[in-house]
Order: structure tokens, then sequence, then C-alpha cells
């Protein structure tokens, strides 16, 4: 394979993640039978894909390269990534673009809230880029996104997937203040991994960040989920389910770690579906009131319908 890199024009590429551009390749296992996904060429892909774009969206499942972009979509399904497309952090496993991100857009709450009744959404699931640069780490642009969705849409529930907002004092409260339905935080993997893989954060941090959400609101939904095959053993992945319980967390996820380029973590090894099931399994007798546990397993995938299953779990403790 050869690689062009242009010196002269005035208008260079810029890397979409530029802090990994010099690390050595990092090979990971070929992918085995049990993770395949279809092509997304559906109708229904296309006319989600027609609407963000109208309205100047973005989204992580484009971002992210998730793998289930084509299922979701198809159903009219989409995860909207509010304050642009660039992160301030640099983690090892995300495809999201890295570098300093432009000035927040304040038509975005509205466009979101169109895109949402336009797309027909019941549940709608919004996270954002981190946004360390920004004195409230984009808390307040999380209320407004929530406010413009309740008085466009009244009846559709709203998941809300945040960054830790670390060192960013007083900004969850605002956040917990606009009364989103579900509050997800995902801690990403195991604690022992957190220097190779999320270097940037803390991961008492944000296991503190959740308990603190019930805290506030104990009527809003918690969520986290972390990705398996970077490394992590077992024990230690029920070491994290014992944390987030700690922690009142109800929702836990657990997907398989796909790597996007080679210049990205490696993928150590594919966990089973069999494994997956076990890790389900434990997941529900530690207390959890849903879990979704499988190698396709993304945090906003099938968001609406469990979030019914995770509404009945919680009358269901209380009949």
């Amino acid at each position: 394979m050869v690689v062009l890199v242009d010196t002269v024009s005035a208008n260079q590429v810029r890397p979409r993640h530029p802090e990994k551009v010099n690390r050595p390749d990092a090979l990971s296992p070929p992918k085995p039978d049990w993770i395949r996904v279809r092509a997304p060429n559906t109708r229904g892909y296309a006319d989600t894909r027609k609407i963000v774009k109208e309205n100047g969206l973005v989204t992580v499942c484009e971002e992210a390269g998730c793998p289930n972009i084509g299922e979701c979509w198809d159903k009219k399904h989409a995860t909207f990534m509010i304050m642009g497309d660039t992160c301030t952090r640099a983690c090892a496993f995300c495809n999201v673009k890295t570098g300093m991100p432009g000035a927040l857009d304040a038509s975005e709450p509205e466009h979101v809230a169109e895109a949402t009744f336009k797309l027909g959404l019941t549940h709608v699931v919004v996270t954002s880029v981190d946004r360390d640069d920004l004195a409230d780490g984009g808390a307040e642009h999380f209320a407004q996104t929530i406010r413009a969705i309740r008085a466009r849409c009244p009846t559709t529930t709203i998941e809300i997937l945040t960054p830790d907002f670390l060192r960013k004092e007083g900004a969850l409260e605002v956040v917990v203040a606009a009364k989103p339905d579900v509050f997800n935080h995902n801690l990403e993997t195991v604690p022992a991994r957190y220097l190779t893989v999320r270097p940037g954060a803390r991961y008492f941090h944000s296991i503190r960040l959740l308990q603190r959400v019930k805290e506030i609101d104990p009527t809003i939904f918690t969520k986290s989920g972390i990705m398996v095959g970077l490394g992590e053993e077992r024990h230690e992945v029920l070491q994290v389910m014992d944390d987030l319980r700690s922690a009142d967390v109800d929702f836990l996820t657990i997907g398989q770690y796909l790597q996007p380029t080679r210049k990205h973590h490696a993928v150590m090894r594919y966990v089973t579906p069999d494994e997956f099931a076990g890790y389900e399994k434990v997941a529900y007798t530690k207390g959890f009131l849903m879990v979704s546990a499988s190698p396709l397993t993304r945090s906003s995938h099938h968001a609406g319908e469990d979030f019914a299953k995770l509404q009945a779990a919680r009358a269901a403790l209380h009949r």
C-alpha cells in the first residue's frame, strides 16, 4: 500500500487522530464468525441519513464507526452527538476525531429536537464529545438540548450519554436538573486498563459521578457500560459490576471492543457469546434491573426497547 502525503496544498487534510499517527501498527486477530453485521443500504437507512444531514447534525453512529448503524438507522434510530465532532480526549479505543473543538452551535439543541420529531422517535439518545475546553464541560448545552426535545416532543423519553465532567464543579447538577429519563456514563473498561485505554479519565471519579446522579434525583435511571477484549480478566469485570451496584446503577451494558484502525488499541481477545451470556447472568444476580451483554452490544443499541424493560423491572420491584 502506498500513502501519499500532500505537502503542497494550502488546505492539507489534518489527521483524524494526530496523537496516534506515529504509533506502530497494533494488529488484532481475525474477527470470528459471530461478529457479523448487515451492510447499511436500506431505504430506512437512507431516510435517516437525509434527516440527520438536513439538520446539520453529528451522530456517534457514524463518528465512532458503530457496527449496528445499518440495523438502527433502518429503524430510524439515530444517536445524536452534540457539541461538534472533535473530542479533547484521545482515548486509545475511540474513533471520534481528536483535536481542539470549535465554538458551540447555539441552534443545535433546536436542530436535535426537530430531527427527533421528524424521525418519530419515542426514545432518543443524546451523547457528546468530551469538551474539556469549556468551563462547564458542556453541561448547559446538554440541559438546553433536553429542554428543547421536551418542548418539541413532549412524549419522547430522553437518554443521555455524558462525558465525565472531570474537574467541572457544578456541571453534573446542571444536567440532572434538566431531568433526563436515563443518565448514562460509560466506564469503558476495568480500572487496571485506564492508563492505556482511557488515560484522560479517572475510574473512581466516574463511579462517583453515577452515584451522585442517584443522590440528586433517585427517579432518574442510571446506566453504564464497558467493553471487553482489551486485556481485562474475568474477576476484574465482576469487580466493576460490584462497583456499579455500590453506586446504585440500574443498567449495565457489556460489548466486544472492535479496533477502529491499526493505530488504536489492539483487540486482545474476542469474547465468546457464551461468556457474554455468563456475564449477563451474573450481573442480574448482583441486582441490576437491566443487563445487555453480547458481542455487538453498544450503549444505545435497542435503547428504546431496553428502556421499556427498565421501567417494567422497576415497577415490578414496587408491587
